[in-house]
């Protein structure tokens, strides 16, 4: 399916150069950090409509630790992208955890984690081998597998690392969102050093450095490692640009290109 309405968040994700690709982002680790003050959510939401309406055998698996199925349904409905319908055949496998039972205090969740992975592959034995490369699993947030994990960032991080062999054992494509702002009282942990090692993309949504404006709700950064240089070596591509979210759509530009109102 050919993307008519790209922007700027579509383009610095490089979905413009997706011809010879079967889904956007295939292979990709998308991860997007936000904080209290500026939420990322919505590129969850973007990528979502996006990955369900590239190709007609694409699918999502989507862990939920934030928020229900109608919370999700509501705001993409809005975008113009029902989740209901792919919901009902088998495109979009929403994963509930927001009732996952959490470990005593000071004991580790190894199983707890562990069970969450079988439930993805469970999901993914189910679908018909042709259409494993159409795939894009997706986390709402991985702050919260802290929680359900109590604590313990290397369990944490072990389950993160089986999600992103899918990108390369099926050509999955992996999106997380995570608070960055939650770690603000320790040092850079290993965790988010990792993970946005791990990352090919790394979004970054953030308050603009100047406060707040009416008419701009916050900035974006995407740092895009490309791995497809002509030459066989990696480059880095970083995108700056503001974004407004409205009713039923986000605006994306570059600062000083909007018209007040």
């Amino acid at each position: 399916m050919v993307l008519t309405d790209l922007n700027l968040l579509d383009e610095a994700l490089g979905l413009h150069n997706q011809k010879d690709k079967p889904l956007p982002l295939c292979g990709r680790f998308v991860l997007v950090e936000d904080c209290v003050d500026t939420s990322g959510a919505f590129v969850l939401h973007h990528i979502i409509k996006r990955s369900l309406t590239s190709h007609p055998s694409s699918s999502v698996i989507f862990l939920a630790l934030s928020h229900p199925f109608s919370h999700y349904d509501r705001i993409l409905r809005k975008l113009g992208c029902n989740l209901a319908a792919p919901r009902d055949n088998g495109r979009f496998s929403f994963i509930d955890m927001l009732m996952l039972q959490c470990p005593e205090e000071g004991k580790p969740n190894h199983a707890g984690l562990a069970a969450i992975f079988e439930k993805i592959e469970r999901v993914i034995s189910t679908l018909h081998p042709d259409n494993k490369k159409f795939v894009t699993v997706m986390i709402d947030d991985i702050s919260l597998l802290e929680v359900a994990a109590n604590g313990s960032s290397n369990d944490v991080l072990d389950f993160l690392h089986y999600c992103h062999t899918l990108t390369s054992e099926y050509g999955f494509a992996f999106v997380a969102l995570d608070h960055k702002d939650i770690y603000l009282n320790e040092e850079r942990p290993a965790l988010i050093l990792e993970v946005e090692f791990l990352a090919d993309i790394l979004v970054n949504a953030e308050p603009l450095a100047t406060g707040l404006a009416k008419d701009v709700h916050g900035q974006l950064m995407v740092l895009n490692k490309d791995t497809q240089h002509r030459h066989g070596i990696s480059s880095i591509k970083i995108h700056n640009f503001h974004f407004k979210i409205k009713e039923n759509s986000v605006e994306y530009f570059f600062p000083g290109t909007i018209t007040m109102s």
